[in-house]
């Protein structure tokens, strides 16, 4: 295959460049026009966070980032709320120049902050001198900008490009009147529009509505820039279907950790139907919903003699369901001779057999099923009792809730929370935009995840909801001996076992003396665990919902994924980002420009450059227009 030589690059800036959603789809956009292949070329994304510039350099492979603040001293003082060190100073027209390598770039994209324009901020915390002082950047940013491309170079960008939340046309209406005014006394035709689906831009996994402006420098680019071709959405499950499971970091990098959360907050998700949010648990027949508990296949198996083994695996134990631990062995080494009694259990509605003075079970010692539990000293019958919401409370005492205390099945949710809050997406469905604030708790942050794990020792402490009436679904899960695994007897019992062996240690009772040799088999190490999670206590725990898949959240990677962010760094990792919390990882992301989306507009700009170099200014055309000629300024154009 023959290399292509002939490539024209167009130069490329970005402002408010955060860890390279734009830059990296930039990066990726190409046209053939005219014999030649048209690529951009970056000259420097610059932001004022170190964190951020380190991963754009990481997540493009090129070291373009240059960390420079924009505010202006006012502004510094009004967001920070003191004044800069000593050896802070402004941001000058030659700064921009320098970091520009002294070159006019073709192409100039700006994505400035919008927390103060965005829908949720609280309007009045929108309106203070802080968030005014954060909102100016959209302003200062592109006017320091052009100023230092004329005085130095000579001439301005032929293409501008400005990224915002759709919300921006309210808060900050004064702003983009002096945007536009500054672009009209330019020169620029400007096209401002708040209705633009980068999802469907970018054929991407979510709808992600934004606010752009474009501007095309009418001396240098006559001809019209088109809008690029609009992609059918894809599922959730289509993006995320194919990437590692949740929770393997290995394979899919740090980022992909499940969050352990509270065991209220699993329940909730558990709750909502997929598609959901919050406002649905008002809807839930809780009354007839419970938790129960059912290990995975392979739990408390028992081998047949005859048959091959299944897997070997290293923990493999009773009811841990990953490896065969039991076998259905007929050696029982019992011949012609031996008592009928052998190994006997007894009904404790019928006559003991005789007693004997044989010494075990395995002698002639008799055995009885004992229905009966005994009552602990100083016991309450009110433990652990939860009250009907609809119903009179019992006596209320001075004792916590493990002592009698009492508790009420509650069916109210008062919390204010935005729409979406707890929202379960549905796997089969367009997830919706990516927040940079991605916690479950203040967006559809959750996935009805139809995998449900069975591969071994990958998830623990599985549950599932089902109903009083009828099985809803399947719970999965492993467990042992510390959290509810029971033990089996065993019938190839060759001698009579020492005291202890498969002993159960009562909880509210000293522990016997741990030996060297302690196993189930040999000493009492198991105990009667009455525990169950707490509300507030935090873990991952896979339950499996009433539409039977796993409502569980988002993993950041996954987001990622969503936000059409490369599944591997360029040098070969999976995707991550270096020196932040997963927390700050979210916001990185979710601020970000998708990558896909940003390609597709950058290949209709190249093809504006190309057309421009060939002289072309008017050619017919079934596609819509986005930026016509001032004059001929016409709606766009419907398939």
């Amino acid at each position: 295959m023959q290399a292509i030589e002939n490539i024209e690059y167009k130069t490329s800036a970005f402002l408010f460049a955060g860890v390279g959603g734009a830059t990296a789809g930039a990066m990726r956009s190409q046209v053939e026009y005219g014999g030649k292949v048209y690529k951009f070329k970056v000259l420097c994304a610059i932001d004022s966070d170190r964190v951020a510039c380190r991963n754009h350099d990481l997540i493009t492979g090129e070291k373009t980032a240059v960390q420079m603040d924009l505010f202006k001293r006012w502004q510094y003082v009004a967001w920070h709320g003191h004044e800069p060190p000593a050896e802070w100073q402004e941001v000058t027209p030659w700064d921009i120049w320098q970091a520009f390598k002294q070159q006019v770039p073709f192409f100039l994209f700006l994505s400035p902050p919008c927390k103060g324009l965005s829908g949720l901020l609280p309007q009045g915390k929108a309106d203070s001198d802080k968030y005014q002082a954060l909102n100016y950047l959209t302003v200062h940013g592109l006017e320091i900008t052009l100023q230092a491309c004329l005085e130095y170079g000579g001439r301005l960008p032929a293409v501008i490009q400005l990224e915002n939340v759709p919300r921006i046309t309210s808060r900050g209406k004064s702003l983009l009147q002096q945007i536009k005014k500054l672009l009209k006394r330019y020169g620029y035709a400007v096209s401002i529009r708040a209705d633009h689906n980068l999802g469907e831009i970018g054929g991407l996994g979510q709808n992600r509505v934004r606010f752009l402006i474009k501007a095309r420098h009418e001396s240098q680019v006559p001809n019209v820039i088109y809008y690029p071709e609009k992609k059918p959405l894809k599922s959730i499950g289509d993006v995320i279907g194919s990437l590692p499971a949740p929770g393997d970091t290995e394979a899919g990098g740090p980022l992909h950790k499940l969050p352990r959360l509270q065991w209220k907050t699993w329940m909730r998700l558990a709750l909502i139907p997929a598609g959901g949010d919050w406002r649905d648990l008002n809807k839930v027949d809780w009354q007839n919903l419970r938790v129960i508990h059912e290990p995975r296949r392979g739990a408390f198996e028992v081998a047949d003699w005859e048959k091959p083994s299944r897997a070997v695996t290293s923990t493999a134990g009773p009811g841990r369901s990953n490896g065969v631990t039991a076998v259905s062995d007929p050696r029982l080494q019992i011949n012609g001779d031996g008592k009928t009694n052998l190994f006997r259990v007894q009904s404790s509605a019928d006559p003991a057999t005789c007693v004997t003075g044989a010494a075990g079970p395995n002698q002639g010692a008799a055995n009885i099923s004992d229905p009966n539990l005994t009552d602990r000293n100083g016991r309450h019958p009110g433990v652990y009792r939860i009250v009907r919401a609809d119903e009179p409370a019992p006596c209320v005492t001075g004792t916590r809730f493990g002592s009698g205390a009492i508790a009420v099945a509650d069916p109210r949710v008062n919390t204010k929370l935005h729409p979406d809050s707890y929202g379960v997406q549905d796997w089969d469905s367009t997830a919706k935009t990516v927040r940079s604030a991605n916690r479950i708790m203040q967006a559809a942050g959750s996935v009805s995840d139809p995998r449900v794990p069975d591969r071994p020792g990958r998830y623990t402490d599985q549950f599932r909801m089902q109903a009083v009436d009828g099985p809803a679904a399947t719970v999965t899960g492993s467990t042992d001996v510390q959290n509810g695994a029971q033990l089996i007897a065993d019938p190839r019992i060759k001698s009579a076992p020492r005291a202890d062996t498969m002993g159960v240690l009562e909880w509210d009772q000293p522990s016997k003396t741990v030996i060297g040799s302690a196993d189930v088999h040999a000493a009492a190490v198991a105990v009667s665990d009455p525990r169950i999670p707490s509300d507030d206590e935090r873990g991952v725990w896979t339950i499996i919902s009433q539409d039977g898949t796993r409502h569980r959240p988002l993993t950041t990677y996954e987001l990622a994924m969503i936000q059409s962010f490369p599944q591997y760094l360029p040098d070969g990792r999976p995707f991550q980002l270096e020196g932040c919390s997963d927390a700050k990882a979210r916001e990185y992301i979710g601020n970000a420009v998708p990558p896909d989306a940003a390609e597709a507009m950058g290949n209709v700009i190249l093809l504006a450059a190309a057309q421009a170099d060939a002289g072309i200014t008017f050619e017919m055309s079934w596609d819509p227009v986005w930026v016509a000629p001032e004059e001929d300024q016409i709606p766009a154009m419907v398939h």
